[in-house]
């Protein structure tokens, strides 16, 4: 084990601060990585901050991990030192169950092993993630940034991008479809960039007016502002698919009034409390699905890292020092950033 520097929070109410954590040296088949950016998630905060059951303390967050390569195990194949990789939100599964072994790790029936907060077979505690200066982490796991990715913003694609990508794929989102993405966050954004590559009909549906100019700057075709009833009425029955990815409580069914027969809308928020239950008459009665989503396989944000790259797709960013992160979760809460933070690694030995 190797100490190493990172920002932890050390119980629900309490700020990120400085803290060592030991990191496992590289066996046969793991990648150590020097992490040079991580990108802040708001289930960073929502963890961090004990919103979601079963937070472990100290909590390392972080799972927009990016960096180069600085030793590999003797038995790994794919990446050598020096190499510009990454890192999203599993570090581990259980390699055996049918969703593995069908490239659908995030669905791993035991369950995958979060990058941060999950269960580290390998130190008998818990994982830490990206909030620190180095990772170890199974071969399988890592990704490989291609070159025309600048690594600071495509760091978000490890969670943010492959959210987006993943259901719009799944879906068949595309030339002839229309696609609504509920939103203009750190996920919105990245929906409108890949859904408007993938070839599709693209409209942003927001309750702020002001959001409108940024919403076509990034490749929206049109702007629904959902607290303007008669326009929300226009538009009834013209969307094919909705991507939601709003993570407050809030009623999806004025979403699914937009959908045409066999529509779908995909909720990919946590909200903290219960939704309210779905308007079944409304679905019945258009053939509408209902459903949700989270990240993707190893392959497929591969896949989507490789697209982006095609398409000169990465994420709105604004860089931030390690010490400004407890600063960025209360702007965060106040969606007062376009449209990721991003950690400068290299200011965390200062911090």
């Amino acid at each position: 084990m190797t100490a190493t520097r990172a920002f932890a929070a050390q119980s629900s109410s309490s700020p990120l601060v400085a803290h060592t954590i030991d990191r496992r040296e590289p066996g046969p088949h793991d990648v150590k990585i020097e992490i040079l950016y991580c990108g802040v998630c708001h289930s960073d905060l929502h963890t961090a901050r004990g919103e979601w059951d079963g937070t472990k303390y100290p909590c390392v967050p972080g799972h927009e991990i990016v960096g180069k390569v600085v030793a590999v195990g003797a038995h790994v194949t794919k990446f050598k030192i020096g190499q510009r990789v990454g890192v999203g939100c599993m570090v581990d599964s259980c390699g055996e169950c049918e969703s593995c072994k069908a490239g659908l790790e995030q669905y791993c029936y035991p369950g995958n092993v979060g990058t941060y907060n999950g269960h580290d077979k390998h130190s008998g505690g818990h994982t830490f993630g990206g909030y620190s200066a180095s990772i170890t982490v199974t071969e399988h796991f890592v990704l490989s940034i291609p070159d025309a990715l600048p690594l600071d913003a495509a760091a978000p694609l490890l969670c943010a991008g492959i959210t987006l990508y993943s259901p719009l794929k799944h879906w068949h989102a595309g030339p002839g479809k229309r696609v609504g993405i509920v939103g203009l966050g750190g996920l919105g954004h990245m929906g409108v960039k890949i859904a408007h590559a993938m070839g599709a009909h693209v409209t942003m549906i927001t309750t702020s007016p002001s959001k409108a100019h940024d919403a076509k700057s990034l490749g929206a075709d049109a702007v629904l502002i959902s607290t303007d009833k008669a326009a929300m009425k226009a538009a009834s029955k013209t969307l094919d698919l909705i991507m939601n990815t709003v993570s407050a409580t809030h009623d999806y069914n004025a979403y699914q009034r937009l959908l045409r027969v066999d529509g779908a809308q995909v909720l990919l928020g946590v909200p903290p409390t219960d939704m309210p239950p779905p308007a079944v008459g409304r679905m019945i009665g258009n053939r509408l699905t209902l459903a949700a989503s989270t990240i993707g396989g190893i392959a497929e944000t591969q896949e989507m890292l490789d697209f982006c790259a095609a398409h000169n797709i990465v994420s709105d960013i604004e860089m931030i020092r390690m010490d400004q992160v407890n600063d960025a979760y209360e702007r965060m809460l106040r969606s007062d950033v376009k449209y990721r933070f991003v950690i400068d690694m290299a200011t965390l030995k200062a911090a």
